[in-house]
């Protein structure tokens, strides 16, 4: 895990989370867990404190309000961090607005997508992605937060 010293500056990410996430904890225990979305985001906020980066959550059951995140993050965030739910599935629109900002991007799921049901095995944001975390719960976000903050200092470092 990264830790920054005094000389590093603070990072702006961006956590995007997409459809029916606002019901976690509620919504199929057994698949999504018992964590709810405030608890993540909390989470979340913690985690970037460590990491020196300000984290900033939105949520939306509308593809076009996450699309539009997507766009005024140029110039205000350094990272995305996603989990665009049903979205990932479906939405050339999302895929098309992370390729247009090209702002470093990490996919989280917390099930394994790829042990459910087979229209669930395609990613849209994948390929436009750094990389993707699933099936490891809550802990999805913070791998995913951490993953997304070591390869923009990675990056600044160059």
């Amino acid at each position: 895990m990264f830790v920054p010293n005094e000389t590093q500056s603070h990072l702006s990410i961006l956590v995007l989370h997409g459809p029916n996430l606002n019901l976690l904890g509620r919504r199929e225990p057994g698949i999504y867990g018992s964590v709810t979305l405030g608890e993540i985001n909390d989470r979340l906020e913690q985690e970037g404190q460590k990491l020196q980066a300000k984290v900033n959550a939105l949520q939306s059951n509308h593809e076009g309000v996450l699309v539009d995140a997507i766009h005024d993050a140029l110039g205000q965030h350094q990272g995305i961090l996603i989990n665009a739910g049903a979205y990932t599935h479906t939405s050339v629109a999302l895929r098309d607005a992370l390729t247009a900002v090209a702002i470093p991007t990490v996919e989280v799921h917390l099930s394994n997508i790829y042990q459910r049901e087979a229209f669930r095995h395609h990613s849209f944001i994948a390929p436009v992605a750094i990389g993707q975390i699933s099936g490891f719960g809550a802990d999805s976000y913070r791998w995913g937060l951490q993953a997304l903050v070591n390869h923009l200092r990675k990056l600044a470092s160059r």
